[in-house]
């Protein structure tokens, strides 16, 4: 990592796994779907805020799930990647698709907010991942180029994000 100016990182499932039974979270997220006509079937779980996005009930899902992750968050487990931020000589950060509140509630729970410049959630950055721009925001936050940044994650999105981003990728 000594070879980067600076370190993002995802969140949950690479720092802390949040407490959050997602199936629990698409279920209700589906019901507020069907209550706005909308089949829940046709889509996976951000595409389900997508189209809630898309037929003005958004800031209600986004409400719904984020008070999930806000639990979650509360109970949250420590994962080993976060042992690597002290040995850490760059600005480090966090882009993640929770809401930054929960974000910012799970790594003060385990003693790791002020290890990060900047956290970033999907209410935070100007898009969500895997669009590059929530990625890229966050850079510019910390005033790093993207070819001078790593990005640290757990799933496939994570991956995609930094090769759209132009930013080098670790998995967790």
């Amino acid at each position: 990592m000594t070879d980067y100016e600076a370190v993002v990182y995802d969140l949950d499932g690479t720092l802390v796994r949040l407490a959050v039974d997602w199936g629990t979270v698409e279920r209700e997220v589906g019901e507020r779907l069907r209550e706005a006509g909308l089949d829940p079937g046709a889509y996976d779980m951000w595409e389900m805020l997508d189209a809630a996005e898309d037929a003005g009930i958004g800031a209600s899902v986004h409400d719904l799930i984020a008070d999930h992750e806000r639990a979650g968050a509360a109970d949250s487990e420590r994962l080993p990647g976060a042992d690597e931020l002290a040995s850490l000589d760059v600005p480090a950060a966090v882009c993640s698709l929770n809401a930054e509140d929960a974000c910012r509630s799970a790594l003060d729970r385990h003693g790791l907010l002020d290890s990060f410049r900047v956290v970033a959630g999907r209410d935070t950055t100007p898009a969500r991942k895997p669009d590059p721009r929530a990625l890229t925001w966050v850079l510019d936050e910390l005033g790093v180029a993207p070819a001078d940044a790593l990005f640290v994650g757990d799933s496939p999105s994570d991956e995609v994000t930094a090769q759209r981003a132009g930013v080098a990728f670790q998995w967790a």
